[in-house]
């Protein structure tokens, strides 16, 4: 086998995949060409196959090298894996509590959290791993992390404990380019405008599958719309700021909008019997907090209940 270490031939791969070529993938990754074609030659020799397509008008990886980047891709989750099962037993002596959370919400929700609870504890360390949510509920049930913080609870697993941390609305990001546009002000009046018409503009969307989508499509859905959309993308920051920059009508959690008296475009807040935002965190059912746990939990859930709604009974 390669005595070149699994991540940096990885990102030798990557190179050479995103690039096409060995003298270009050589340059971006700081190391000569000769070296780049001799490591790969090197794994092939190693291996007893070709990895490297070379015939083809731009490099790719052959039906065996596809096989063998999984591989190297298996080894590279497994190592998160273990830095993350072990990260509670660290030398540094410091008590550690482990977080899985969707990056959106990290950007939003933490900023709101950690600097309060590392005051008030600050010989407790905070781990942070972003990912989907279908990851970071799997992680917390095999209690590879601590808590699961998503949106949203009615799909989470049995196996998890969910505790409410209230909602919020949506807000409709209506730019200049849409009929609905009112110039001259920042937010308009709750039910003056028809949500159905406003689904029938051109949008811009979070990705399928994420939970913010799922939401819209439900809308979409009971209007009998099919949407035009502008724009998609995974981030549902980079969705409103799209939609500011005149893209596309967009639907966000009142979290993502901030009063900036600009009115280059309007906020529309929809009604939450239509659509709202819940916020939950989450740990195993079979899990006994530690008392750590059980100071973070006190304080993100009294943190996070300040900037949102509680349902009422």
């Amino acid at each position: 086998m390669s005595h070149i270490q699994s991540p940096i031939l990885l990102q030798y791969l990557d190179a050479l995949l995103k690039h096409g070529s060995f003298t270009k993938a050589a340059k971006d990754l700081y190391i000569s060409q000769p070296y780049l074609t001799q490591t790969i030659k090197r794994t092939e020799n190693d291996l007893g196959i070709e990895i490297v397509n070379r015939k083809s008008p731009q490099l790719q990886l052959t039906e065996a090298g596809k096989v063998y980047y999984r591989y190297l891709e298996s080894i590279e989750e497994s190592s998160e894996d273990l830095k993350r099962q072990l990260a509670k037993y660290s030398m540094t002596g410091k008590p550690t509590i482990r977080i899985a959370i969707l990056p959106s919400l990290a950007t939003y929700l933490l900023p709101l959290v950690l600097p309060v609870f590392k005051n008030k504890f600050p010989h407790i360390s905070v781990t942070i791993l972003e990912d989907v949510p279908k990851n970071n509920e799997l992680l917390t049930i095999k209690e590879e992390v601590d808590f699961y913080i998503g949106q949203n609870p009615e799909a989470v697993s049995p196996s998890l404990i969910t505790i409410d941390c209230g909602f919020q609305n949506y807000y409709a990001i209506i730019p200049p380019s849409s009929e609905f546009y009112c110039e001259g002000v920042q937010y308009l009046t709750e039910n003056s405008i028809s949500v159905e018409e406003l689904l029938c503009q051109e949008l811009v969307l979070t990705t399928n599958g994420s939970a913010i989508r799922r939401q819209i499509d439900r809308l979409l859905n009971r209007y009998k719309i099919t949407p035009r959309i502008a724009f998609e993308t995974s981030n549902v920051y980079t969705v409103a700021e799209l939609a500011k920059q005149d893209l596309g009508v967009a639907f966000v959690p009142e979290g993502l909008v901030h009063a900036t008296n600009s009115t280059a475009y309007n906020l529309y807040p929809i009604t939450t019997t239509l659509i709202s935002l819940e916020y939950f965190i989450a740990y195993p059912a079979s899990k006994m907090l530690s008392e750590n746990e059980k100071l973070f939990l006190d304080i993100f859930t009294t943190i996070v209940q300040k900037h949102t709604k509680k349902a009422s009974s």
